[in-house]
């Protein structure tokens, strides 16, 4: 039995593919509707899996052909993150088999199109490890680690479970110049993934801020990433959090959602006390600079639309570790503050926990009111 998926973003097509062939299909995949009406002319498959939005050519579009031109019903199943009524009815009305919608398990994927086609006949008809509910994401995003001499935190399963189980998601890690081991096990990390976990490796230190923009440079080359942000080592902000951070970015009008560990109800927020109080008064000095109400620019999760990436990541920062603080003066100076203050939303975290072997020391938190002073000076 044969399958062609059409869809855009290889981060979502490789994986279909994969799952698919375990299963014993026989697979062949395009990242264009151009390439997919191409294919299913000369492969002939016994069923079509399609994205939606896609740049060149739209699946409902591509469904409109199939069922135009082809001489056989072939069935169509449609997976997208288009969740819009109005489209979901055009393609029933075009006359497709099934609408999946993104997020969606690979294991119900899977289902879906054996209860279209059938299973291959062959002996072996499951995957030959667990899929442990491994889930098509409804965007693509890419998140830069910076790393800097992170060897014992990286060892950590939790980087190697999030890609496995969240497929969309791309990790791209930055080394920064470490001088123990760190490169060694992101190389592994690296090859142990299924294309979804990358290095980029600076020669020399250049600090946080180098890092995380190289990494932002670098990712935004992919043009199937919906967005992208960026993510401490230390994972004080989890992946769940990160996660939720997407989905407002998706779910509303903004453009950039950073991580605030405001604390409140229900959350569970833990600083040490001496560095609670310097936060607060580190935050004050930003709020006056900034002329904007932010309660916490230094949070180390962000995520932004990919489009505003060069805009705010082309040039060099002027200080290592205030990068943030730079990232929204970019912002209002380019947009103006009314407009900034539109794209920008800052949402409260359910969990953050002060990570030991923190990089900044009480002696840098000295030094950042001066970085503040210059920053003031530098975008006034």
């Amino acid at each position: 039995m044969k399958v062609l998926a059409i869809d855009d973003q290889q981060l979502i097509l490789l994986s279909v593919e994969r799952m698919l062939k375990e299963l014993g299909y026989t697979v062949m995949i395009a990242d264009s509707g151009e390439k997919g009406i191409a294919l299913f002319n000369s492969f002939e498959p016994d069923l079509v899996l399609v994205d939606i939005n896609m740049p060149d050519m739209s699946g409902l579009d591509i469904v409109k052909r199939i069922k135009t031109n082809s001489k056989k019903d072939v069935p169509v199943m449609v997976m997208s993150g288009n969740t819009q009524e109005e489209t979901i009815i055009s393609g029933f009305t075009l006359g497709i088999d099934d609408y999946m919608k993104k997020p969606i398990s690979l294991d119900e994927m899977a289902a879906r199109v054996k209860r279209i086609i059938g299973a291959p006949n062959i002996e072996t008809t499951t995957t030959s490890h667990k899929n442990d509910s491994r889930i098509l994401q409804k965007n693509c995003v890419g998140v830069v680690i910076p790393c800097y001499n992170e060897e014992e935190r990286l060892l950590s399963e939790e980087f190697k479970d999030f890609a496995h189980k969240n497929l969309g998601y791309h990790l791209c890690f930055v080394n920064d110049g470490s001088t123990d081991n760190t490169l060694e096990v992101l190389r592994k990390l690296e090859e142990e993934s299924d294309n979804n976990i990358s290095v980029f490796d600076c020669e020399k230190n250049g600090g946080k801020a180098e890092a995380v923009r190289q990494g932002m440079l670098h990712l935004a080359k992919d043009q199937q990433l919906d967005c992208i942000g960026f993510l401490d080592a230390d994972l004080s902000t989890d992946f769940r959090d990160f996660d939720d951070l997407v989905e407002t970015l998706d779910q509303s009008d903004f453009e950039i959602v950073s991580g605030s560990r405001m604390s409140r109800m229900g959350a569970n927020i833990t600083k040490e006390s001496a560095r609670k109080i310097i936060s607060m008064t580190i935050n004050l000095i930003i709020r006056t600079i900034l002329r904007m109400p932010f309660n916490d620019t230094q949070c180390g999760a962000k995520v932004m639309k990919s489009s505003l990436v060069p805009l705010l990541f082309e040039k060099p920062f002027i200080t290592r570790w205030l990068f943030d603080v730079e990232i929204f003066m970019r912002i209002r100076k380019h947009f103006g503050k009314t407009k900034a203050k539109e794209m920008i939303c800052e949402q409260p975290l359910k969990r953050w926990i002060h990570a030991d072997g923190s990089k900044l020391s009480m002696k840098d938190s000295v030094k950042i009111v001066g970085q503040l002073a210059k920053i003031a000076i530098s975008y006034r």
